[in-house]
């Protein structure tokens, strides 16, 4: 007959079977990391190259996106806040000095800003003129909160359409350059990403989505020229045009200002 085990003897072999079991999780946890991939779209195990390549094809397939961030062009930084899409885009551009909105529907393309966007004069050297004169307020003060209808022959009108072309804008700032090497797992927006490195990140850094389709969430762009997010791949939106008594139609040439003076 077996000899009953005391109640101090029993505790400490529940204690010690304890103990073996957290040791063995703990080696099995060891010995088994768990996959980072798990659960993912898969694009984290391809190569950088491969990577980019994915990111590309689904930014081509997309109907729609959102950009938003800090854009240093020149010297001069640009907070973008834009919806694009195949035929058109709208949103709003800040700089140092002025707040404008823009508005395009196919070829048509329409630029709402206040009085003081249209009184900013600049010399040869970039600096600001003269106090403009009455008449010119006066103009100032019929144009704002107006859309003006950018006519395409006026300097301005390619630079400003290339704020609402999503072909034309993501072409240009999605392009890495140099040499390709993956980064590391990350979060944008609470949604995991793969970053891809160009250049050991003197080409730009971007973070691309490793859930559902694997669209770009993020770029840091290279020598500190700003980081953009991009977000609602392929949501639809309506563009609309403004009403007609909103708008003003100078014809083949814009009154000066901050936007036409080059």
């Amino acid at each position: 007959m077996t000899a009953p085990m005391s109640s101090g003897r029993a505790r400490k072999a529940v204690f010690s079977l304890a103990l073996c079991a957290g040791l063995v999780a703990l080696l099995a946890a060891c010995s088994s990391p768990e996959d980072p991939d798990a659960g993912t779209n898969g694009v984290g195990k391809l190569t950088a190259a491969g990577i980019e390549k994915k990111a590309q094809a689904a930014v081509d397939g997309a109907g729609a996106v959102r950009l938003s961030g800090a854009l240093v062009s020149q010297g001069e930084t640009y907070r973008l806040n834009m919806r694009l899409k195949e035929n058109g885009g709208t949103g709003s551009v800040t700089s140092k000095d002025d707040t404008f909105e823009l508005l395009r529907i196919e070829d048509e393309l329409f630029l709402k800003a206040d009085a003081g966007f249209w009184t900013h004069e600049s010399d040869a050297d970039g600096k600001e003129s003269a106090a403009p004169s009455t008449s010119d307020t006066e103009a100032a003060d019929k144009l704002q909160d107006k859309y003006v209808k950018v006519p395409r022959e006026d300097p301005s009108y390619k630079q400003l359409r290339g704020f609402t072309d999503i072909k034309v804008l993501l072409g240009g700032l999605l392009s890495l350059h140099g040499e390709l090497t993956k980064g590391d797992y990350s979060k944008v927006g609470g949604i995991r990403t793969i970053k891809v490195i160009a250049g050991k990140g003197a080409g730009g850094t971007l973070d691309v989505s490793l859930v559902g389709v694997p669209y770009p969430l993020q770029l840091m762009r290279a020598g500190g020229a700003g980081t953009l997010t991009l977000t609602d791949w392929g949501k639809e939106f309506t563009l609309e045009a403004p009403p007609k008594g909103q708008t003003v139609d100078y014809g083949s040439d814009l009154p000066e200002s901050s936007s036409s003076g080059g």
